[in-house]
């Protein structure tokens, strides 16, 4: 009998999928960290402000919730995937051609705000209809392993895509022409856009009939999602990750070019070679997932960045190498992290409700992880404006939002290990 999972039309979707997620990926390195941190100081942004910019993916999630209902009435998911995603990568094209506008700060600040917020959002409405569409034509068995190579595919080429392109910026500024670098990142997220749009549309389609049957009642979904121990606790250790890493990661930025005096080439470096430690270590974990849970998977990334976090803690002018730890120690956790807590709603909540339990998910963690950045950006203010000191110690701001995401990680863990690893894991 032949595996429906060997047939060509699965084995084009997967490698489709890999395509697509690479590209997706080097188009998410321009809306972040130094690239993106550049951008918004060349507009006249505060530290702050870019900080909470830097996290509104989190806001974003609150909108998966809307998913739940368009995963219901949709007849052509490669359709609906295709027109959010495009929408997406279109408005992020937008910000890299804001500088070049003729409006004062102000109105330059509010159209990158709602490009920012409207990028993510028709992002993140549909992530969970294609993480679970592309994903289902992955045997179940091997979705660990899978994830590695698909991560490890992303990695390997990403390394070279963000030192070249890093080096680029270098070069454009080094001029005096930052504004030529702009440009340079506008034409690449167009290409890169059009190369997503392809490897969408190489996916095999997903076609349903729409009934009254076959659409779960809300009590039904409510029962299967919140009214479940087992995923509300996962929801649980997932939440605490989020607030952990928005409280500090988007604040790092501007930390790295600013205080610690790091060129946008020497971050791209440190972190290509994070990403080459983080490739070496991505099919590993997938196997480790794949072997014992994906509860222990996500328990080891986060004794990871836990450290990371630490390091973070201690870092100034003249301890800035602990950076370059912090960097390695956050990338190999992702390695774990990111399949991890995708994959990990396989194993609590039944199939049919994957969507719904994604989105409630991921939008109770949008809501806090974007609390934990307003939280943040009140620390990192406050600090500032007291001179880089706190209750009297000359300390960065960074370095407390640190501290405290690494006390948060130690709670993490402590609830996966007591409470998530102890529950029985369903098989599908």
């Amino acid at each position: 009998m032949i595996n429906t999972f060997d047939s060509k039309d699965y084995k084009r979707s997967r490698g489709a999928y890999i395509g697509q997620c690479t590209f997706e990926y080097f188009i998410s390195l321009f809306v972040a960290d130094a690239f993106l941190a550049k951008l918004l100081t060349n507009i006249g942004l505060r530290d702050s402000l870019i900080g909470i910019i830097s996290s509104f993916v989190t806001l974003a999630f609150l909108f998966q919730l809307l998913s739940i209902v368009i995963a219901n009435k949709i007849k052509s998911t490669k359709r609906v995937v295709i027109i959010f995603e495009t929408v997406c990568n279109l408005l992020f094209f937008t910000l890299y051609t804001i500088p070049f506008m003729p409006f004062t700060t102000e109105v330059k600040t509010t159209i990158v705000i709602l490009s920012v917020i409207f990028a993510y959002i028709s992002k993140y409405l549909v992530a969970s209809i294609l993480f679970k569409w592309a994903n289902g034509y992955v045997e179940p068995s091997k979705r660990g392993r899978y994830s590695a190579v698909k991560e490890m595919i992303s990695l390997i080429t990403g390394i070279v895509f963000t030192l070249s392109t890093g080096y680029i910026i270098d070069q454009y500024e080094a001029l005096g022409n930052i504004k030529g670098g702009f440009i340079f990142i506008s034409i690449s997220i167009l290409v890169l856009s059009i190369c997503n749009f392809v490897s969408l549309l190489l996916i095999k389609d997903e076609k349903k009939e729409i009934t009254n049957t076959n659409k779960p009642k809300a009590k039904d979904i409510i029962k299967n999602t919140l009214g479940n121990k087992n995923f509300v606790n996962i929801t649980f250790a997932l939440v605490l990750w989020d607030i952990a890493r928005y409280l500090t990661i988007g604040f790092l930025g501007t930390f790295k070019t600013k205080e610690l005096l790091l060129s946008v080439g020497a971050v791209q470096v440190i972190n290509m070679v994070a990403n080459l430690i983080r490739l070496s270590i991505s099919l590993p974990f997938g196997k480790y997932s794949d072997k014992y849970s994906f509860a222990s998977g996500l328990k080891l990334a986060y004794i990871i960045v836990a450290i990371g976090f630490l390091m973070i803690a201690f870092t100034t002018s003249k301890t800035w190498w602990f950076i370059i730890l912090y960097t390695i120690l956050f990338n190999v956790s992702l390695a774990g992290s990111n399949q991890n807590a995708s994959n990990i709603t396989y194993s609590y909540v039944k199939n049919e409700y994957f969507v719904h339990a994604t989105a409630i998910k991921n939008s109770i963690s949008g809501i806090l992880g974007f609390g934990a950045s307003l939280v943040g950006s009140k620390i990192l203010s406050h600090i500032q404006a007291n001179g880089n000191t706190f209750f009297g110690v000359p300390v960065y701001g960074q370095q407390v939002l640190g501290a405290i995401s690494f006390v948060i990680m130690i709670v993490d863990i402590l609830f996966i290990h007591f409470v998530i690893e102890k529950q029985k894991v369903m098989v599908q």
